[in-house]
């Protein structure tokens, strides 16, 4: 007997699944950090922040929005991972209010203090760690414990973000072993979920080649390129952290193309998830050539090749899909939507080039304003979906009203 994925409640349709809450407030997240970011950039603007504006910027979109978007996708995906009913009602209220509070005191930091902001900021992974396990153990998913890995690996980027902030006056190492480990997140995770919407669009719509199965090169491919992604975060100027670097390039990017992308340009849904995926080799590559040519390649193109380019194009991608899917949509990308998936992209390659053209500033800004276009486009597009309910429960309703 299949196991029900809700419970009946009479609460708020917007708690009743992880993805809704979290994704609404992910993407008005990712709206503010960046329209803050450029007045801050230029001095026009100040936090009450004990961050760096730099700091600031960095920490709001790597342990704010993605942390966000990583908790809607978790508590999401683990009820179709053990059988077990969602996290809902007020316990996802409660991971909410966390996440918020968490927001409030970074950016109120030099009322608070460093440590009561840090303490709070870091409860709220600390629940998802929690919250996630306590799920994947009660379920018997032994298999699905790896994906915490890199979530406890965020955790503890964190914690060390505010401590390497406090102590040192700007982060360094955290910055990049939080990028590390989502990027590590998204090669366990997107390797697992662009192969499988491939294969099952493919098999429904162009029978033909189909994705490889997941194996012994991707298990090699992850590991090895984790391991480059530690030496980056420690040892980011050494030519052996260089040189795994470039392997993982090379690595992921044979990866990438035995999921037969190539095949899937009439559905940009899809489509999305293989260019996503496709910025991990591009930031694998800009980091590790950034060690040997420094004066031509500054280390911020690979930083934005996995930040804007990955993270955000993949994030947004799941986001759109998951939306439709759990909110009884039809799996079918609008045009409104493919535009979303457009600027993001263009967002992440003007922002690449930005890195390599510092002094043309409009390349700066052009990201970002794409960037804007992109998550204010999200939200106009799926904002009504997350807070009302899935469409089956509303046309039962209004048949019995």
């Amino acid at each position: 007997m299949a196991v029900p994925r809700t419970r009946p409640s009479a609460g708020p349709a917007i708690l009743s699944y992880g993805f809704r809450p979290f994704f609404l407030l992910g993407s008005l997240q990712a709206v503010v950090a960046v329209l803050f970011w450029l007045p801050l950039y230029y001095g026009k603007l100040k936090t009450f922040s004990l961050l760096s504006p730099v700091d600031w910027h960095i920490h709001e979109l790597l342990f704010g929005y993605l942390t966000a978007i990583m908790t809607g996708f978790l508590l999401t995906a683990i009820p179709n991972w053990t059988g077990r009913l969602p996290v809902q009602g007020l316990p996802l209220l409660a991971l909410v209010l966390l996440w918020v509070a968490g927001r409030f005191a970074v950016f109120f930091s030099a009322e608070t203090g460093w440590l009561p902001s840090a303490v709070i900021d870091c409860a709220f992974l600390l629940a998802v760690v929690a919250a996630a396990a306590t799920e994947i153990i009660a379920g018997r998913n032994w298999r699905n414990l790896k994906v915490l890995l890199p979530v406890t690996a965020l955790l503890a980027a964190n914690a060390m973000f505010h401590a390497e902030a406090h102590y040192h006056g700007l982060s360094d190492v955290s910055r990049r072993l939080g990028l590390g480990a989502a990027v590590v997140l998204v090669m366990i995770i997107g390797g697992r979920i662009v192969p499988s919407f491939t294969r099952n669009w493919l098999a429904r719509e162009r029978p033909g080649r189909l994705p490889a199965s997941f194996g012994t090169f991707d298990i090699g491919t992850i590991a090895l390129s984790a391991i480059g992604l530690l030496g980056w975060a420690f040892f980011p100027d050494r030519a052996g952290t260089g040189v795994m670097l470039v392997g993982g390039a090379i690595l992921n990017a044979v990866r990438l193309g035995r999921w037969a992308g190539d095949r899937t340009l009439a559905d940009p849904l899809v489509l999305i998830l293989h260019v996503a995926f496709a910025f991990v080799p591009t930031g694998f590559l800009l980091a590790g050539l950034a060690v040997f040519f420094p004066e031509e390649i500054s280390p911020v193109a690979g930083v934005h090749a996995f930040g804007v380019g990955a993270l955000a194009c993949m994030t947004l991608a799941v986001m759109a899909r998951a939306t439709l899917g759990h909110t009884g949509r039809e799996l079918r990308a609008s045009i409104g939507t493919s535009l979303v998936f457009a600027a993001i992209v263009l967002a992440a390659i003007l922002r690449i080039a930005a890195a390599f053209a510092p002094a043309v500033a409009i390349l700066l800004h052009m990201a970002a304003a794409l960037w804007i276009a992109a998550f204010v486009g999200y939200l106009c597009l799926f904002g009504g979906m997350l807070v009302r309910p899935r469409l089956q429960a509303r046309r039962a309703k209004g048949a019995t009203s």
